[in-house]
């Protein structure tokens, strides 16, 4: 392994990464090394490492090009202790704009047809140029197929599961379980001032737990039957905060705002009902779009920011 290591830091909506360069996947990206790199004081700090990977030089990677042959390059994603995660909806944005700052892919390929090909632990994603709700310079991803996992108890109860949270009053909350490609626990709360209350810095308690456990989010909801123009679809609004496994809380989540604007959807109705298809997703580090596909699929709309880039020596991160 080189003593150095180049990476490029980068955050959407500071859900942050550190991206390394690696297209014959020649780097050794064990746990421990991108649990290092992602420590906050004796490292890079990061939520999460990503290694850009041609899709050809990975075992996963083929599971990738038989589902798209356009989908040349992987992502793989590792969390901030070490353990590998299938994607990250605020990651494949900052993915792409790193491969665009390398000169790895085109601008062009984001502007036509379906946008760029993706591959991903949780199958191929498109991503495409957009425009945000102020004119900003914004990436869209298809995320893909998404699914309630119990939709019985989320017909008949809007929930699935229970949901215990430190720093609130100890009541076990109902929480409604939503997969995006990865596992997530949604949760209501009453208030603002709940949400603020709520300790992420611990693991919320989830009865049944998933297997290969969870990503918890706690919303409040601000508007659910969606204000907008006359001319405009219906947009509604609601306010998150994530505990993301492997991670702890995330200033934001790009498949968690996804997850939580199903889910609220899903608790007003769903389309039988108009329940908006668009959502703005507040989380604490800034605002993403949400808006619901169709065929079952979701689409997540936010910035993507690099702020530095540099080498890190190997030697001096292990001591």
């Amino acid at each position: 392994m080189t003593s150095t290591l180049a990476f490029t830091k980068g955050h959407g909506t500071q859900n942050d990464f550190v991206l390394l360069t690696d297209p014959d996947g020649a780097l050794a990206l064990d746990p421990v090394l991108a649990a290092r790199l992602c420590d906050r004081r004796a490292g890079l700090g990061a939520d999460g490492v990503i290694r850009a990977v041609r899709s050809d030089a990975l075992p996963e990677g083929a599971a990738a090009l038989a589902e798209d042959g356009a989908a040349v390059w992987f992502m793989d994603y590792r969390n901030s202790d070490g353990s590998v995660a299938e994607m990250c909806g605020n990651g494949v944005r900052v993915l792409v704009a790193h491969l665009l700052a390398e000169g790895l892919v085109e601008e062009a390929e984001l502007r036509s047809g379906p946008g760029l090909a993706v591959g991903t632990r949780a199958g191929v994603r498109r991503v495409r140029r957009v425009r945000g709700p102020e004119g900003e310079d914004w990436l869209a991803v298809d995320m893909g197929p998404w699914h309630l996992v119990d939709p019985v108890g989320a017909a008949e109860r809007g929930a699935d599961a229970e949901v215990g949270v430190h720093g609130l009053d100890g009541v076990r909350r109902p929480g409604l379980s939503v997969d995006v490609g990865n596992p997530h626990t949604v949760v209501a709360l009453a208030s603002a001032a709940e949400l603020e209350a709520a300790d992420l810095g611990r693991a919320p308690e989830v009865d049944p737990l998933p297997p290969h456990g969870t990503n918890v989010e706690l919303v409040i909801v601000e508007d659910a039957v969606g204000r907008s123009g006359a001319s405009e679809q219906p947009l509604g609004v609601i306010r998150m905060r994530v505990h993301e496994r492997g991670s702890g809380e995330t200033r934001s989540c790009g498949t968690g705002a996804c997850a939580a604007a199903l889910a609220v959807r899903s608790w007003a109705g769903g389309a039988q009902a108009g329940a908006p298809e668009r959502w703005l997703v507040h989380v604490p580090g800034g605002t993403v779009a949400v808006r619901a596909l169709e065929g079952q699929r979701v689409e997540l709309a936010g910035p993507a920011v690099l702020v530095a880039r540099g080498e890190v020596d190997l030697a001096l991160l292990e001591g």
